[in-house]
């Protein structure tokens, strides 16, 4: 289960994904990945107007949502307290992380990697970085 190492601090979409109603095609399937592997609890499910579920770890709330989106077109940025403690977690899990980077963004620089969940949405894990001088 989560060690709660890494802590959740915030989410934000990236392009026109909404993280409040995250498309997936298997809500059941998909709410066993992101509770066993991720550490997020079910705070509430609606069948009504489509089948969702809301979920939350630390920081973070994020919904999914069978709304017949593609998973594959959609993706957040996910803020993390310690990318590398993550990385290593997600990596031991034998998930399919890409490598570290460093990418910039608004001027800031941050430590980042990305993750594909089977459900065929994708995630960007990162922290800022802080510089020195």
């Amino acid at each position: 289960m989560n060690t709660t190492i890494c802590q959740f601090l915030s989410i934000f979409p990236i392009g026109d994904s909404d993280p409040l109603h995250l498309p997936v095609r298997d809500l059941e399937h998909s709410c066993s990945f992101y509770e066993k592997t991720l550490g997020f609890t079910i705070l509430s499910r609606q069948d009504t107007p489509c089948k969702e579920v809301l979920l939350r770890r630390d920081q973070v709330t994020m919904g999914l949502s069978e709304n017949g989106g593609n998973p594959e077109e959609h993706s957040c940025y996910l803020s993390v307290n310690t990318v590398d403690a993550l990385f290593q977690e997600l990596q031991n899990r034998q998930l399919d992380v890409s490598p570290l980077r460093f990418d910039s963004h608004d001027g800031q620089t941050y430590r980042v990697f990305y993750l594909r969940a089977p459900d065929g949405l994708c995630f960007c894990f990162g922290q800022k970085q802080e510089t020195s001088g």
